[in-house]
């Protein structure tokens, strides 16, 4: 199975178990990031990310930088309830 197969069952599998309302905030919400033009200024596929740091869950600041040195690195966002 592709990565893009593998992304379309799990995108099918959250339509069933979200909750419709949820699905038409979140649906909205995507559809008003690319009225937006967001889309269009995104990193796509390829490109080198910009740098950053962020705060890790120990209260340490983690860069792009450091992490690469050590590797490829996947970044990955979660969007949802804590």
């Amino acid at each position: 199975m592709t990565l893009a197969q593998r992304l379309e069952t799990i995108k099918k599998a959250a339509e069933t178990r979200i909750p419709a309302e949820a699905r038409a905030v979140m649906h909205r919400a995507t559809e008003d990031l690319r009225k937006s033009g967001l889309v269009d200024r995104a990193v796509k596929v390829g490109q080198r990310a910009p740098t950053f740091e962020l705060v890790n869950q120990r209260g340490e600041r983690v860069g792009l930088t450091g992490l690469l040195a050590r590797g490829p690195v996947v970044i990955s966002f979660y969007r949802g309830v804590w």
